[in-house]
């Protein structure tokens, strides 16, 4: 065992240095704070490279005495905090006095600084931790402190920072939350020379909510505003109908802090119980008012974790009130439209067709395949059968889900030589997409006449089930699940999925998480079938989509995508891959409820019988089971 000994005062540093500092937005962070709590109206920060190389932040806030500058550079030297009483009721963003030493020992830092009782300024530079700079200047009111070359002397953490883009979007986060938090300061914020957010500091919330999250955020809020046992909920949660696929745009707030805190989480989602559908997250900004010392902030250096003294008022606060303005907003008035229907599992509005030969003229129109009719022939060929799923519509046009090549041997007889089935797909107009050209399935293991004989089928269950007699047995088929299952297992079998450009390309904002975790997948994404691109801050532009969803909601399909992505960062690539194939898949099948033709339900459930591949879908739930006859028999007493 070596021995004990006492660390260097700069090893030291750097160790707790690691504690506050992760990356660029951990600076933003603690900066911004001290800004927030020196009383600032005016705040403007820069940076440029992601942070990386350069940052700044201006506010017009107190200044900082010149005699007390050198003395904010110690470690633990706070003007917030006095003795362990004030621990209890800390009412300050800031208390710790660890943020302007841990910046300063791995950065090149200077600070400008006046206040109105100085006749002069005080600039003051430190260079990892050594003092270069301390002298009288002329300044305004107000503190402005640059931090350049992060990390210049840790090597070490500099290789863990992620590209420009992702750190920059991180700031940009923190930027917004330090906003949305405090409406009351105008923030700018400025990005490589560009200006990417202003706030305009009315004091209003709905105002910073439209400059922070946007006008489709800001048109879908409701008020919340509720007080319930001493806890005051305030601020916005988004109506029923305009919730996301993930959770990355729910924002907390104690007491003026940003937070995460499952209890308000809970407490929120529980409030839209019956209201949504499953796997629908809400959206919201709410500020949590309750008494200092029924909190504690001082959990985590970067105290964003908090504890509750008691947990029951703040969680029926949030639920009550939430509940509550939910319950206020008007239902929307009911439509005489064309009849439709939104499904669970998308957001496209499909039209009911109440007569099947409908669907085919309407699917005829993009494909019209040309069959040599057959011949007697007592050998048994390969018969290729064409699957269309039923039509989407959006917008009034007709969206055409992809053809599936069923090959199956039978029996029937056909031509010894079929005439391959070309479809000649027209130039698609406008708002239309072209169908997607799917790998024929590979040659099945031969199905010879006295081993497969092709199922009778008798119908649907609940528009749902495929009802097939086969052999002495009822197969029952969830037309969804194998349907899913075969467009998962045909998207696995191309080298990349074929796309569909769109007329217009969509602009999806995201969340910091989510746009990060979708840029570093663009590769991936992009074998998928989805050509993207960053386009500002926090926001995707979609160019392309795979083309068995040509016609879907872009905005909702790109949001699951990058809250998929943000779940299942840490998972191997082949994971990631799977998913991606999974979630396409789900969209583009069949739906329960769909209205399905005879020849339709009868390739699905010829596929099924032929293809060991298909018997479980890609969430694990069996595609089929079958009832034999001697069952049956038993539950009507012909047998004992």
């Amino acid at each position: 065992m070596g021995q004990i000994h006492v660390l260097d005062k700069h090893t030291v540093e750097l160790i707790a240095a690691g504690e506050v500092v992760e990356r660029p937005s951990s600076v933003i962070k603690e900066l911004l704070e001290n800004t927030v709590d020196a009383g600032a109206t005016v705040v403007t920060v820069e940076i440029r490279n992601g942070g990386i190389t350069y940052m700044r932040i201006t506010d017009n806030g107190c200044g900082i005495a010149g005699e007390d500058v050198p003395t904010a550079f110690l470690r633990h030297a706070t003007s917030k905090v006095r003795t362990e009483l004030d621990l209890e009721h800390i009412g300050t963003l800031g208390f710790r006095g660890e943020a302007l030493a841990s910046i300063a020992a791995v950065a090149d830092v200077q600070l400008t600084t006046c206040t109105d009782e100085s006749g002069a300024g005080t600039v003051y530079r430190i260079v990892g931790g050594e003092e270069r700079q301390y002298e009288e200047i002329g300044a305004p009111k107000g503190t402005t402190i640059t931090v350049s070359d992060l990390f210049f002397n840790v090597p070490a953490r500099m290789k863990f920072l992620k590209k420009d883009v992702s750190e920059g979007n991180a700031v940009a986060a923190v930027v917004q939350r330090i906003a949305l938090s405090h409406p009351e300061i105008s923030f700018r914020f400025l990005r490589d020379g560009r200006q990417e957010l202003f706030t305009p500091g009315d004091g209003k919330l709905f105002s910073c909510v439209y400059a922070v999250l946007g006008k489709d955020f800001a048109n879908n809020a409701v008020s919340v505003d509720y007080t319930l046992e001493g806890v005051h909920v305030s601020g916005f949660v988004c109506k029923p109908s305009a919730t996301r696929a993930n959770r990355t745009m729910q924002h907390f707030f104690i007491n003026g802090r940003y937070v995460k805190t499952s209890t308000a989480a809970v407490a929120m989602e529980r409030a839209y119980h019956g209201m949504i559908m499953v796997g629908r997250f809400p959206t919201c900004v709410l500020h949590l008012e309750l008494p200092p010392e029924a909190v504690d902030v001082n959990v985590h250096p970067a105290k964003i974790e908090v504890r509750f003294v008691n947990e029951k008022p703040v969680f029926d606060a949030v639920y009550h009130g939430v509940r509550s303005a939910l319950q206020a907003v008007p239902s929307p008035a009911p439509t005489h439209s064309t009849p439709a229907k939104q499904h669970a599992d998308s957001a496209f509005l499909r039209r009911d067709v109440p007569q099947r030969e409908t669907v085919q003229t309407v699917f005829s129109a993009f494909s019209k395949p040309t069959v040599t009719p057959p011949a007697p022939k007592t050998v048994p060929p390969v018969v290729k059968q064409t699957f269309p799923s039923p039509m989407t519509v959006r917008d009034d046009t007709a969206a055409v889900r992809p053809s599936i090549d069923i090959t199956v041997e039978e029996p029937s007889l056909v031509s010894p030589q079929p005439t391959a089935v070309k479809s000649t797909v027209p130039a698609a107009p406008m708002h239309t997409p072209t169908p997607v050209t799917v790998q024929p399935q590979q040659e099945e293991k031969a199905v010879t006449e006295n081993t497969f004989t092709p199922p009778r089928i008798l119908g649907e269950l609940f528009t749902t089930y495929i009802l097939a007699e086969h052999g002495d047995a009822l197969l029952v088929i969830d037309k969804h699940a194998a349907h899913e299952r075969i467009l998962y297992n045909d998207l696995k079998k191309v080298q990349e999925t074929a796309s569909q450009m769109l007329l217009e390309p969509v602009a999806v904002p995201l969340s910091a998480d989510a746009c990060n975790a979708v840029l570093e997948e663009l590769p991936l994404l992009q074998k998928a079938g989805y050509i993207l691109e960053e386009f500002g801050s926090m926001t995707v532009l979609v160019r392309a989509v795979p083309t068995v969803l040509a016609g879907c909601d872009v905005v909702s399909v790109i949001e699951e995508i990058a809250g998929g992505l943000v779940s299942g960062r840490r998972d191997a690539m082949t994971a990631k891959e799977d998913w991606l194939y999974h979630s396409i898949a789900c969209r583009a099948a069949i739906k329960a409820g769909d209205a399905t033709t005879p020849q339709e339900l009868q390739a699905l459930a010829e596929r099924v019988l032929t293809d060991s591949d298909v018997r479980f879908c890609p969430h694990g739930r069996p595609v089929s089971f079958t009832m034999t006859k001697k069952e049956f028999e038993k539950q009507f007493g012909r047998i004992p």
